[in-house]
């Protein structure tokens, strides 16, 4: 084998601190998580495991604050950790960020009260979260949801199917957008639902073509009680709290999404260098060049656009626009440089015996995920044109 493997990403990191967290990131991708990647994701088999050990590592709840457990870190550091696992495992990666986007309002719009008592467990006492807003006929039309959670005295009773929620099934607690008042945005209220919670179910989880260690499933809520104490924020407030929170989850896809195109492209390479015809590697070939060229050029665009999407909301700045535009480039850069590698691989890239193959089925469901690319476009042109009109 070659002895021209790709290196680390050459990181721009603000402190030493967070140098030594990525550090930290690598070294327990390489040794837990990339190893038995490709067999556990075959096996369909969910690593709950490495959860627990990313818990005790203080990994699951690295951008919120360190009175609550959280590791206090500016998001364009968390957002390169999702990239390093990603990288590793988009199962993991991804994982991680569906898991903050679940903690996301109650660290944001919660009570102080709410939060002394639940955020400490959720950000690393070893619990998963997950986040249900879709539902079987409500998903880019996530404002038209059903579920309902009605009044009842000192409780309320959530009733309704979630559609395509991740850790569905064996997650910890649930953040639920159900509908308490009149149709439209208006009307949503979100809720904090313990998931061993009287009435809630799930479905077998969904067969998918990539991210098959990934449970992805039907919730079924049947007359679910929840105390108005674990109701999020004022009632009607559900729905801006969870588009503030899809915001910064789309940065979360961004990253993940660079995370497996620079997976993709590391083989590629690996395998250029060390593949020989016509007596030559053929990296040596202008054609595969330029191909590696234009790949490395898609991921570091994209690294460079999360970042810039980052720094704005460390900065406290309206980063919607960039968030879109970062979730919409990076992971049609991650459909295309998986592509691509599986091209310059050939026949072996067509195979499971290499990993990108793998690498290119999950790239799919990213450009799918937290608002589908046609979504973000949308979301581009109304900061740029305003509403539309029809």
């Amino acid at each position: 084998m070659t002895d021209r493997a790709p290196q680390p990403v050459d990181r721009q990191l603000p402190t030493e601190e967070s140098r030594d967290l990525l550090a930290l990131v690598r070294e327990i991708a390489q040794r837990e998580i990339r190893p038995r990647a490709a067999e556990e994701e075959d096996a369909g088999r969910f690593p709950r495991e490495v959860f627990t050990l990313l818990s005790e590592a203080g990994l699951l709840g690295l951008p919120y604050p360190g009175e609550y457990g959280g590791g206090e870190q500016p998001y364009e550091v968390y957002l390169q950790v999702l990239e390093e696992l990603a990288a590793a495992r988009l199962t993991v990666g991804l994982g991680v960020s569906v898991h903050s986007l679940a903690c996301h309002g109650l660290a944001g719009y919660g009570t102080k009260e709410q939060q002394a008592a639940h955020l400490p467990a959720m950000l690393g006492g070893g619990l998963l979260g997950a986040y249900c807003l879709s539902e079987p006929a409500a998903g880019s039309d996530a404002a038209s949801l059903t579920t309902k959670a009605v009044r009842d005295g000192d409780d309320w009773i959530i009733t309704g199917t979630k559609a395509w929620i991740t850790h569905g099934g064996v997650a910890d607690f649930y953040t639920v957008l159900a509908r308490t008042g009149v149709e439209g945005p208006k009307g949503i209220t979100a809720f904090l639902v313990p998931g061993d919670a009287a009435g809630l179910t799930a479905a077998v989880p969904e067969k998918k073509m990539g991210m098959k260690g990934s449970p992805t499933a039907q919730l079924h809520f049947d007359g679910v009680r929840v105390p108005d104490s674990r109701r999020i924020g004022e009632e009607g407030q559900g729905f801006s709290i969870a588009l503030a929170a899809l915001d910064a989850g789309r940065l979360g896809i961004a990253a993940c999404a660079i995370g497996v195109a620079q997976a993709a492209l590391d083989e590629a390479l690996t395998y250029a260098l060390d593949r020989k015809q016509f007596g030559h590697p053929i990296a040596d070939f202008q054609g595969l060049r330029f191909m590696l060229a234009d790949m490395a050029t898609k991921i570091e665009a994209g690294r460079a656009l999360y970042l810039a999407a980052a720094r704005l909301r460390d900065a406290g700045k309206p980063f919607s626009r960039q968030a879109a535009m970062a979730k919409l480039f990076c992971t049609d850069a991650a459909m295309a440089v998986t592509t691509d590698a599986v091209q310059i691989l050939g026949g072996y890239g067509y195979t499971a015996d290499f990993p990108v193959e793998r690498l290119m089925r999950e790239a799919k469901v990213l450009q799918i995920v937290e608002g589908t690319n046609q979504i973000q476009r949308m979301v581009i042109a109304r900061h740029l044109a305003g509403p539309e009109t029809r």
